[in-house]
């Protein structure tokens, strides 16, 4: 993609608008939260120290609306706390020549690296960084710093307060993560009906899990219905995969074929219902035609599926009938069962530990967040500092749009970069011209101020430019409570958002980390993560009685599941970048990649097939299964690495091990689990076969050696 196809799709995107608000409720909840803090500092303190407040209530209302699983009020009391300690360490630094500078830049750092927390801490670190660069601008003695970071956390903590106080949907985002799981697995089966090897998105299993990790307290709150159905859900994905292959399931064509169709259109229906169940949390009401009536046809009782396939469509039924017993017992129950807790979610004291180790695993060289902190750091003080040698006194715009606008990844830096300059543009000048024509006093002003709060908790699922324009609007409000000249201060702010968002974007593009160059890396992490999860199936299978299902399974599918996650997140950052090289693996052709994508595909798909039999703890064990599971694995970790180097991948020993193992399976006394077992095998060699054959580089052309003359 050509610099200027690339550029022009990210404008595009950033302006693009969404018109879906966010729940009014919610807004309107916030909003009135960052009120009772304003009127009454205010009113006892004046406008600069309610300044300081509305700063603290506003980006820790925005905190309640990240996307976490979390409880809000505790969302809100960090963000009120990191904005308390980063005004606070502002105000010092200001009074010692030299020294804000070198705090802005420690401080960016560390807002650029928490990224490597998550999404949410990343955002709340930015917004601490702008509300240090706008509240230290405020005039204020050194004695009266801790009084000013005392209010931002107050603001903080008002949050907290109506937010426990007011619950709205306080367990919504659960529910709709779990809900997504059954819609994701319905829309799975209306798929295979027609592509028997159709993928499933991982997406909805990774955060449904997230959601499930609950501290102590939430689990003693959380609703019956949230308790049991994700295993539910992780175990019929396999499942229905496993119906509908023809290899270990259902026929290609014919008479069984539709009956598989039969079953997974039912099965669909039933999942449907179970998502809107789950997400409403009114009683759950099946069809008519569930697929255990779909089992046999009516009248006959003659069911035509064989082997494997019928196996998985008594277990569908049989997990389908689970779920929606589950629901329904706990419909009719009048008080929750204790159940069991989930995952249990470490409070944010004991998440501090972990969070400095998941920072200090990206102090590498190659780290992606590692380059976007120092690239922060490095653009938002040089803002800062190119506005203060320019002499404008409103400079601080500079270095907070170029905080605000920047991101890890290239397409929403420049989205966000073209939707910063934008919003800001338009959000001042109407603001302004309304503080020009009107001339509200104090009072107006906060109230305006406010109203632009609620404005911006509301646009904050329509799209940034608009929510840039809402926030613009209420920053030029609450300043408008310091004196100085409205125009010349909106003049002032438009050139500085222009400077800031131009530094940023050239940045990027001048020191860019470019998601292309990393796909052979997230490749090679995707398929030694399917070669640990094939190599714990097959030890399943050798050793039914050891609880590998989950002991080894489990987190070896979890690994599998966030390491593709990351190749597709990856590789849709890349579609927009205007690179097309692999700088890790020179001789990996992108043709040669997409087939290689592909058939690390088909064996992460073929291993999904064998966990849905995993066999039970009484089933005899496999001869044979857990030794080549290792050499499995060992494979597979050794063919990560050529991919990652772009050189050739050779299964040769691999398919001796497997001729090996066949020969002995087909020795044995033939049953549905040995036919089963062989099936997957031979389309797990075939899937590795096809990624042999699709990095296959061709061999370099010898080097000649040098012929001594003769004397």
């Amino acid at each position: 993609m050509s610099w200027f196809k690339a550029l022009r799709d990210t404008a595009r995107t950033g302006l693009t608008v969404d018109f879906s608000l966010t729940n009014p409720r919610r807004s309107l909840r916030a909003a009135v939260a960052a009120a009772l803090v304003i009127f009454p500092t205010m009113a006892i303190y004046g406008p600069s120290h309610a300044a300081s407040a509305a700063m603290g209530a506003f980006i820790a209302g925005v905190a309640t609306f990240q996307r976490s699983f979390r409880p809000r009020a505790s969302l809100a009391l960090v963000a009120g706390a990191g904005l308390g300690a980063s005004t606070f360490l502002g105000y010092l630094a200001v009074g010692i020549p030299g020294a804000f500078p070198v705090l802005l830049a420690l401080w960016a750092f560390g807002a650029g690296m928490a990224w490597a927390v998550s999404p949410t801490a990343g955002v709340v670190a930015a917004n601490t960084l702008s509300v240090m660069l706008v509240v230290v601008q405020l005039p204020v003695s050194a004695s009266a710093a801790l009084g000013h970071a005392v209010l931002c956390s107050v603001g903080g903590g008002v949050q907290a307060l109506v937010v426990t106080l007011w619950p709205i949907d306080s367990w919504r985002a659960q529910r709709d993560a779990l809900a997504d799981i059954y819609a994701g697995l319905g829309d799975y089966a209306r798929s295979l009906r027609q592509d028997p090897v159709a993928h499933v998105d991982p997406e909805p299993f990774m955060v449904a899990r997230q959601a499930a990790r609950l501290s102590p307290r939430q689990a003693r709150r959380r609703p019956a219905e949230l308790r049991g159905l994700r295993t539910i859900a992780e175990r019929i994905r396999p499942t229905l995969a496993a119906l509908a292959d023809p290899r270990v399931g259902a026929a290609e064509e014919g008479p069984e074929r539709d009956r598989a169709r039969e079953v997974l259109a039912a099965a669909a229906g039933v999942l449907d219902a179970l998502a809107r169940a789950i997400r409403t949390g009114d009683p759950v009401r099946l069809p008519m035609d569930t697929p255990g009536l779909a089992l046999a046809r009516p009248g006959t009782g003659e069911d035509l599926l064989r082997g494997g396939a019928r196996r998985s469509a008594r277990r569908l039924s049989g997990l389908l009938g689970r779920a929606a017993d589950r629901l329904d017992r706990q419909d009719r129950a009048t008080v929750p069962s204790p159940g069991r807790a989930g995952l249990r979610r470490p409070s944010l004291v004991e998440v501090v530990p972990g969070a400095l180790a998941t920072i200090g695993r990206q102090l590498h060289k190659r780290s992606v967040l590692l380059h976007h902190a120092l690239r922060m750091s490095a653009v938002v003080t040089s803002s800062y500092l190119a506005a203060r040698l320019l002499g404008i006194e409103h400079g601080y715009w500079a270095p907070m749009a170029s905080a605000m606008v920047m991101r890890p990844d290239f397409a929403q830096t420049f989205s966000r970069g073209v939707a910063r300059i934008a919003g800001t543009v338009a959000g001042v000048l109407v603001s302004t011209i309304v503080v020009q024509v009107f001339h509200p006093n104090d009072w107006v002003l906060a109230t305006l101020a406010v109203i632009s709060m609620g404005l911006s908790y509301m646009m904050l699922s329509t799209g940034y430019a608009l929510l840039t324009a809402a926030i613009s609007s209420y920053v030029v409000f609450l300043l408008g409570l310091q004196p100085g000249h409205p125009v010349q201060l909106a003049v002032d702010r438009v050139a500085m958002t222009l400077l800031g968002g131009a530094v940023a974007l050239g940045a990027y593009a001048l020191f860019p980390t470019w998601q292309t160059a990393r796909l052979p890396e997230r490749l090679a992490e995707w398929l030694a993560a399917a070669g640990r999860y094939a190599a714990a199936v097959f030890t399943a299978y050798g050793d039914p009685a050891g609880g590998h299902a989950e002991k080894d399974v489990r987190p070896a599918l979890l690994d599998v599941r966030e390491a593709r996650s990351e190749m597709l997140s990856a590789l849709d950052r890349a579609e927009v970048e205007p690179v097309r090289h692999f700088a890790r693996a020179p001789e990996l052709s992108r043709k040669q990649f997409d087939r290689a994508r592909t058939a690390v595909g088909m064996l992460d798909r073929s291993i999904v097939l064998l966990e849905a039999h995993l066999p039970t703890e009484d089933a005899p064990p496999l001869p044979g299964a857990g030794a080549f599971g290792e050499e499995l694995r060992d494979a597979t970790a050794i063919a990560s690495a050529a991919v990652l180097l772009g050189e050739a991948v050779d299964f040769a020993a691999l398919r001796e091990a497997h001729r090996t193992w066949d020969y002995l399976l087909a020795q044995l006394p033939r049953d549905d689990r040995i036919d089963v077992t062989r099936a997957g095998s031979r389309l797990v060699m075939q899937a590795l076969t096809e990624l042999e054959r699709s990095v296959r580089t061709r061999p370099r052309p010898a080097r000649e050696e040098p012929v001594p003359s003769r004397a």
